[in-house]
């Protein structure tokens, strides 16, 4: 098994190792790799070694050359072409980011209520469809109080956090979702929990949210801990990586 990494210079990258490090596993660019026979194997320095499992950190664009895009270099050629003919399993498969979408997000609830026949224990956080014209003029008439964000957005990328914007920000922004509505969706701003953080100025509040790590397989399994993510921008509460923020552990102390 590997964790597939896009490199060095990808702003994730200290959780891809983390996360290759904890499990045991091989940390991989896609140069590692090559397909023969019909197989993936990983090019080491004691000759090529079979690999069986991976779990992906390259989008589904880059990860096949031959597939997807022609000009990328992340992924594996050859990959694709394993993995339909069962040689190779990817245990987030392709097309599993349609799951990311936040769109799909208002109906989780319902999901779970037709899947599992239960009621969800977290609520979800109210959420606003742009593309719907009654949501759409309510965004608009309160932009200043909601966050906004692109449906296939990641990274803290193509958002509006109102409260910290300007009127300058915002009547950009607002021109850019009359032009395109069903792109986005929109949520009340979150107050996050801050915790003590070093930074220049010494020790300061900064806010956090937490990634937990789920295993899927005969049962579903809840990893004990999990990725603290902390905004290091004093006030910010974007926490992503490829935002400036940081990282922190996380203890599940014991009983």
């Amino acid at each position: 098994m590997v964790v597939l990494t896009p490199g060095m210079h990808n702003s994730a990258y200290f959780e891809h190792a983390f996360l290759a490090q904890q499990m045991g596993v091989e940390l991989v660019e896609g140069q590692d790799l090559f397909m023969q026979d019909g197989f993936i194997f990983m090019r080491t320095t004691q000759g090529p070694r079979r690999v069986d499992v991976i779990y992906r950190r390259v989008d589904d664009d880059f990860l096949d050359p031959r597939v997807f895009r022609p000009t990328s270099t992340l992924g594996c050629a050859g990959l694709m072409q394993a993995y339909k003919a069962g040689k190779v399993t990817i245990s987030n498969a392709v097309g599993t980011g349609v799951a990311d979408d936040k769109s799909i997000y208002p109906y989780v609830p319902k999901m779970i209520e037709f899947y599992l026949g239960e009621q969800a224990i977290i609520h979800n956080v109210p959420t606003h469809m742009c593309r719907e014209p009654q949501e759409l003029a309510y965004v608009l008439d309160h932009m200043s109080e909601l966050v906004i964000k692109e449906v296939h957005g990641a990274g803290g990328y193509g958002m509006l956090v109102g409260p910290a914007a300007s009127n300058a920000e915002i009547e950009d922004f607002r021109r850019v979702l009359e032009a395109n509505p069903n792109n986005y969706i929109a949520q009340p701003t979150l107050s996050l929990s801050t915790c003590p953080t070093f930074v220049e100025s010494g020790i300061a509040p900064r806010h956090i949210d937490l990634r937990p790590f789920v295993l899927s397989g005969k049962t579903v399994q809840l990893v004990p801990g999990g990725l603290t993510r902390v905004a290091l921008k004093e006030g910010s509460l974007v926490v992503n990586s490829s935002q400036g923020g940081g990282t922190k552990d996380t203890w599940v102390m014991e009983e």
